[in-house]
């Protein structure tokens, strides 16, 4: 049917009231062959994140912020979608292109592909080295058929129809996209990377968030992976070799003065991250997942019981 919605796309909130907006009309000005429905889901925003997006054609999902995790919130959202692919977008993105969704899409049309991802870059305000984690993790070249699980629902699509079979796992601190991936490969089916599909992906974090970012990862990373390993050694091996590195590439590009202290802790926290979350012991307690997803203000409200669980209702609008 023509007007049957073949897109949903799911933005999850949380105090995104600068960055959104950015993103909204990104999206509105996609150049598309296709229906497309905005959801968004909100985990319980402080700010003005519920004003500035009921003003636009989305749908709005609000969940209890002590029920969040990633894959819970995804699996709340795509309960209320009508698309057959499922987009996933970060509220602190936004498409550089007026087709980025078209070409989200398109690898589609390969039957056997289960997920599409695509490239994510900084801007001005991204620090140096995760520049070169992004130049990295997604690179100039497609890969039309993936059969590893890395993949990042910070720009990404998968199909709906496998989601019905398999939804993401709300127990995870984090990667719940790389291990709905793995499942896709184990039935067979493979991953795109497409690399014409761009985003800028910003992280404004303080050194303390991008610690908790790589520990929760890590923490999931050991739970989808329980052979794997991350030693003492692994960490200090990498936190040299990426911080000599990242200083060549900064000489190489005339900017080593403005980075030269940012560059060997930037490192330090994402590999001594990994590190501790790979090496956490224990069960992960609902205190654990409140430091993994909240600021302090948060985390004191909800135990103070200024924000008692509740049952939120789907207020939005087509």
């Amino acid at each position: 049917m023509e007007n049957e919605i073949k897109v949903s796309i799911i933005i999850r909130t949380f105090n995104e009231e600068k960055t959104i907006v950015k993103l909204l009309e990104g999206i509105l000005r996609q150049q598309v062959t296709f229906k497309y429905e905005i959801i968004v889901v909100d985990s319980g925003s402080t700010d003005n994140t519920l004003t500035v997006v009921s003003k636009f054609n989305v749908k709005i999902v609000k969940i209890c912020p002590e029920n969040f995790s990633f894959g819970y919130s995804l699996n709340k959202g795509i309960e209320n979608t009508s698309g057959e692919y499922i987009v996933v977008s970060s509220a602190h993105s936004y498409p550089i292109s007026d087709f980025w969704l078209e070409n989200l899409i398109k690898p589609f049309e390969n039957e056997s592909i289960a997920l599409v991802y695509g490239k994510q870059r900084g801007n001005k305000t991204t620090k140096f080295s995760e520049h070169q984690v992004f130049a990295k993790w997604f690179p100039e070249k497609n890969i039309p058929m993936q059969k590893h699980a890395f993949c990042n629902n910070a720009n990404a699509a998968i199909r709906k129809s496998l989601w019905d079979e398999y939804k993401y796992n709300e127990s995870l601190t984090g990667l719940e996209d790389v291990e709905w991936a793995q499942n896709a490969i184990e039935k067979g089916y493979y991953l795109c990377y497409e690399s014409d599909t761009v985003v800028v992906h910003v992280h404004a974090e303080t050194f303390y968030e991008l610690f908790n970012r790589y520990e929760r990862e890590a923490v999931a990373f050991r739970t989808i992976y329980p052979d794997s390993s991350f030693t003492f050694f692994n960490f200090l091996k990498l936190w040299i070799l990426n911080t000599l590195n990242d200083y060549l590439r900064a000489i190489y590009r005339l900017v080593l003065i403005r980075n030269i202290i940012s560059i060997p802790v930037w490192r330090f926290l994402q590999f001594w991250g990994t590190f501790k979350g790979h090496n956490y012991k224990g069960r992960v307690s609902s205190e654990l997942l409140q430091r993994f997803y909240y600021p302090r203000e948060l985390r004191i409200s909800l135990h103070s019981g200024k924000n008692s669980p509740r049952v939120f209702q789907d207020n939005g609008k087509k």
